[in-house]
């Protein structure tokens, strides 16, 4: 005798869609407490449908940040290149408008230009997933969107599909500067030795078998199989197209406001319209993810610098 599936109800979940075709709302469960490995499997199936899910009212410690994350896998360091600011928790990176120079700046007179971009995307096995906490809100502006990079590929035209699905694609740790300089330092850091990787422009996704644009213009630099032209032709397109306001959502954050998303599927955007003089504060742990795979079996890979 077979038992039947434990329904988000039974488990005393709310879930609520927030957008057509991306971003769902989960209320009735307190991420401070261990969650039991049905809460976790409705969770990933809700994530899994809607992309970004969403907690509001968390008041999390970093060690209880920490265990909701490795409820859904290994979390990572940090980052790649940029160091932890918590020696306890090197898995947490530190995002805070005041350390970084107030709206979008790096200090130093630099600021980097907000773009759409998946996390992490110029290593070969970019995160599966990212988990933003809320940790100092400002009461208005601060918003992120996320845009759902499985309807954007979804909404291409057949024969754009059949011509992306072979292509390969550059990825390489970019800060785009849109004013001043950054701290020779900083640069320094977030570049490292020049980290690149090689992607499927369409990935597959492991659990869903879903075809995903994989591309982004905050970290895709070429189209390997294309001339330059071609390929700044072409991503420019792709990039217009998966910001497309329909396939994204908008999420307003509070304090102890987490938002975790499906990095595999999905581009989000920074927001740069928090108030002068406001202080945003928020923290971020990455799961660790699988190596990317297109439609034509291709694997991604490293580059050498």
């Amino acid at each position: 005798m077979t038992t039947a599936p434990t329904t988000a109800s039974e488990l005393g979940l709310d879930i609520r869609p927030m957008a057509g075709h991306i971003g769902a709302e989960i209320l009735g469960v307190d991420l401070s407490q261990p969650l039991t490995p049905e809460l976790v499997a409705e969770i990933r199936a809700t994530l899994l449908a809607w992309k970004v899910v969403f907690f509001r009212d968390q008041d999390l410690t970093q060690a209880q940040h920490l265990a909701f994350a490795q409820a859904f896998g290994e979390p990572t360091k940090a980052h790649p290149t940029l160091p932890s600011q918590f020696p306890d928790y090197p898995q947490i990176l530190l995002l805070d408008n005041q350390q970084m120079g107030g709206g979008g700046g790096m200090g130093g007179g630099g600021t980097v230009e907000s773009r759409w971009h998946t996390d992490v995307t110029f290593i070969p096995a970019p995160p599966m997933g990212s988990i933003l906490r809320g940790v100092v809100v400002p009461p208005y502006g601060g918003d992120t969107q996320w845009t759902n990079l499985v309807v954007a590929y979804d909404r291409l035209s057949e024969p754009v599909k059949a011509m992306i699905d072979g292509l390969h694609a550059v990825h390489h740790n970019a800060l785009p500067i849109k004013r001043g300089d950054l701290p020779s330092k900083l640069a320094k850091q977030f570049l490292g030795d020049g980290l690149r990787s090689v992607h499927p422009v369409v990935r597959v996704h492991p659990e869903t078998g879903e075809k995903i644009l994989f591309v982004n213009p905050n970290f895709t630099s070429h189209i390997v199989e294309l001339s330059r032209n071609e390929s700044r032709h072409l991503l420019a397109m792709l990039y217009e197209h998966l910001t497309d306001a329909e396939f994204t959502v908008r999420f307003r954050w509070q304090p102890g406001s987490i938002a975790f998303w499906d990095n595999r599927a999905t581009a989000h955007l920074v927001p740069t319209d928090i108030p002068a003089g406001m202080h945003r504060s928020m923290q971020r742990i990455t799961i660790a993810g699988d190596l990317p795979k297109g439609p034509d079996g291709f694997e991604s890979h490293a580059l050498d610098s």
